[in-house]
């Protein structure tokens, strides 16, 4: 009999993030469509759950729901749960001490970024408890971290004594992502202007941003943005030069919107260094987008050649480059270096990892 990989997908039932629910959906179905001859996937789901993804040969339903169960977890409670290969696409995993070598239980877990470290004030306060935890519990019970570039294994190296158990492998745009017949539709309610760059980054560091889509002749819009963060971020455009009604601030949108607004711009602009896997930036190149993005070792692991590479300082002129001359060759740098990234070779490694422990 085959080996069976039970995944976790707490994500699908209370979304936390909306990235790792993509990604959770995205790493299940390359599972499913890479298993090795004669084993399968199973999920592991919080009660109320529904599982969106075609080829799990069985789900085990707990008697919690995703808040009581995370809570359960943190402290090492894992009633229901039972044993074998498992792996989590988050922290959100049982946590606890088994036995490889005779009961061939092995539990593994991804960390996408190190936020509720280097950067905890984009986070809730008991979400980055909530993570630092977990990260604790699998410093002592997982079998492998996963991480998404070298980049963050190196700070995560540093953060925790996990040693050898440290492993990289990629994530992946949203499974079909990309731009479908209600384009038009989408970008009207959206509101999108005529021509603009896509901004993403901190209040901080989105100055250089605004200057690049001045000296660009075009509109700024940011997405990802904090709840009520409109005014200061008008006035932060209109400090570096860009009147307020050409800065158009949207928060998280859908994988559809996200599409919309993206295949439109004239190129997408990170002007934060990552601590972790840069979602965006992946999903521009994806779409053909010049990419011009803060240097940083997170963005030189993933865009690499794919995009502009610069310091903070030099993002304008790099927005006015991209989004001019250098526009064509950046689209075809941008597009040859997303065939990279899949959730099938994501996959492919991760049974791999479970085959070699």
């Amino acid at each position: 009999m085959g080996a069976r990989l039970r995944v976790v997908l707490d994500q699908l039932v209370s979304v936390v993030d909306a990235d790792h629910a993509d990604a959770a959906v995205g790493l299940a179905t390359g599972l499913v469509a890479t298993a090795p001859s004669g084993c399968a996937v199973d999920a592991i789901v919080p009660a109320g759950a529904s599982v969106p993804v075609a080829g799990i040969a069985d789900v085990r339903t707990l008697g919690m729901g995703r808040r009581e169960l995370a809570a359960a977890w943190q402290l090492g409670i894992t009633p229901g749960v039972g044993g074998g290969l498992i792996h989590s696409p988050t922290l959100m995993a049982p946590l606890v001490r088994h036995d490889r070598v005779h009961d061939n239980d092995q539990t593994t877990v991804t960390l996408w970024d190190l936020r509720a470290w280097d950067a905890p004030e984009l986070l809730s306060k008991g979400n980055v408890a909530w993570q630092r935890g977990m990260l604790r519990r699998a410093v002592r019970h997982a079998d492998a971290v996963v991480v998404p570039s070298h980049a963050v294994a190196e700070r995560l190296s540093e953060l925790a004594k996990i040693g050898d158990r440290i492993r990289v492998i990629a994530g992946a745009a949203p499974q079909g992502f990309g731009v479908s017949g209600s384009a038009a539709a989408r970008r009207d309610a959206l509101a999108l202007p005529d021509e603009y760059v896509v901004l993403t980054g901190s209040l901080s560091s989105l100055s250089e941003g605004f200057r690049g889509a001045v000296a660009a002749g075009v509109d700024a819009v940011i997405v990802d943005a904090p709840d009520g963060a409109e005014p200061r971020y008008a006035d932060a455009a209109s400090a570096a030069g860009l009147p307020e009604r050409r800065a158009h601030v949207r928060g998280k949108l859908s994988t559809e919107d996200r599409a919309v607004v993206l295949a439109g711009a004239s190129a997408y602009v990170a002007t934060d260094a990552v601590a972790g896997w840069p979602w965006r930036a992946v999903e521009a190149m994806v779409l053909g987008i010049p990419v011009v993005a803060v240097s940083s070792g997170s963005h030189r692991d993933v865009i690499a050649d794919g995009g502009m590479l610069v310091p903070s300082e030099e993002i304008s002129d790099a927005v006015a480059e991209a989004a001019g001359g250098a526009a064509e060759r950046l689209r075809v740098l941008a597009s040859d270096r997303s065939r990279a990234f899949s959730w099938a070779s994501s996959a492919e490694r991760l049974w791999g990892l479970h085959a070699d422990l």
